[in-house]
């Protein structure tokens, strides 16, 4: 029974992020997001969902993960990602581990519409402002795709190393 996760496993990570200094904790609680959301419900085109379909993402969801994106430098696909593997952009975004989390096209989709409602500046120019007024300046950050790949052995003969070593270039080497 010592393996099977408890009632309050989660409870305890996010404690332990929390007393690790989690700055996207405290990002969340110096800035209001619910401000944005009268600007983002009118930039995205909504249906009435008369006729059914998927529910849309919770707009001011969309826009913290579009924050979590400029704020790392994220791809739609990275930041999909990271969104399944990291508990503090899951807390940040308002994500629960037992919810859906949207795909790197919906999140596309979402920043093209607010593109092309021409609100996203704006928006980003507000979120900034916001932060001002808090005393917080955003400052990007970056998480580094780390793809291991081996790098090709030199093989080189004695009489090369040997023309290395006194400073020279082998003969049948290119100038490249």
């Amino acid at each position: 029974m010592a393996n099977q996760p408890g009632i309050f496993d989660v409870d305890e990570r996010y404690a332990a992020l929390s007393a690790a200094g989690d700055p996207l904790e405290r990002l969340a609680a110096a800035v209001n997001f619910e401000v944005f959301r009268p600007v983002l419900e009118a930039a995205l085109a909504r249906s009435d969902r008369s006729r059914g379909g998927r529910p849309p993402y919770d707009a001011v969801l969309m826009f913290r993960i579009l924050v979590l994106q400029a704020l790392y430098s994220l791809s739609d696909e990275q930041t999909e990602f990271q969104l399944r593997d990291r508990l503090s952009f899951m807390r940040f975004a308002g994500l629960g581990l037992h919810q859906a989390v949207p795909d790197a096209r919906t999140i596309w989709l979402y920043r093209e519409q607010l593109k092309q409602a021409g609100a996203i500046e704006g928006l980003f120019r507000r979120f900034d402002a916001v932060l001002a007024e808090q005393g917080y300046l955003a400052m990007g950050g970056q998480i580094i795709d780390a793809t291991l790949i081996a790098a090709p052995r030199q093989k080189l003969t004695i009489e090369e190393k040997a023309t290395i070593r006194e400073g020279g270039t082998p003969t049948h080497w290119s100038k490249a």
